[in-house]
């Protein structure tokens, strides 16, 4: 897994300069809608191009370089549809590639080490795989909707809208942490599941898992630390539009 070391990202550093630091990043501007060739452009002129607010995308930037990244929640409601849209490339990501290719990569092993507890593998990592399409099917259809709905009474006070039907407080209810059978599956990998002949897809598939919890870890903290407390802030001034 790549990360970004020794680099102060700022607005005015070049974008590809970024990317050839941490490769993986070439996913967050995936998510963002950003396009390639980058040339010589910097951070900044992109998100003018993309029309993304800048200190979201350091932000964002910085929590791939570290997780545990600290910073100001001064984000504005005008940065919601570039939030939510975001976390939608990034449920694709999710749902069209990398469950997938994993579940593939689980299929493989199972063939070339067909025992009981293989089997087991795959059946557990199905059934979490539906958990984590219903999460996300949740957070598309009726949560994002509502965020949407919500902007909108902000900006236009006569949009019919009713804050009583839904709350940013079920959405915290709702959001589950789903790494944590991740961690499961790769402790069952490395210490417990018998082996023959499978090496090399058994790392492939560790490598996989890794990459994907620590892409849920970011996704978990734009939703928990920015999206969730811009959300609230919403809803207080919604209330008092009445």
């Amino acid at each position: 897994m790549y990360r970004t070391k020794n680099l102060n990202i700022t607005a005015d550093l070049k974008v590809s300069k970024l990317i050839l630091n941490d490769p993986y990043l070439m996913l967050m501007l995936e998510h963002f809608g950003i396009d390639v060739p980058l040339h010589d452009k910097t951070i900044d002129d992109v998100c003018r191009e993309s029309n993304i607010n800048s200190e979201l995308f350091l932000t964002f930037a910085n929590l791939y370089n570290d997780v545990q990244h600290t910073y100001d929640n001064s984000f504005s409601y005008n940065d919601i549809t570039t939030i939510i849209n975001y976390l939608k490339n990034s449920h694709k990501y999710y749902s069209d590639e990398i469950y997938p290719n994993i579940l593939s990569i689980i299929k493989q092993m199972n063939i070339a080490n067909n025992h009981k507890e293989m089997a087991l593998v795959e059946k557990f990592f199905e059934e979490y795989f539906k958990e984590v399409t219903e999460h996300l099917e949740y957070e598309n259809n009726i949560v994002f909707p509502y965020i949407i709905e919500l902007y909108k009474k902000t900006v236009d006070p006569k949009q019919s809208f009713s804050i009583d039907e839904y709350s940013v407080s079920e959405y915290k209810d709702h959001h589950d942490d789903i790494e944590e059978k991740l961690i499961d599956l790769k402790n069952l990998l490395i210490k417990y599941l018998p082996q023959k002949d499978d090496f090399a897809i058994r790392r492939k598939l560790l490598f996989c898992l890794s990459e994907l919890e620590y892409d849920l870890d970011i996704h978990s903290s734009i939703e928990d630390l920015i999206l969730i407390p811009i959300v609230t802030e919403m809803e207080k001034q919604v209330k008092t539009i009445g």
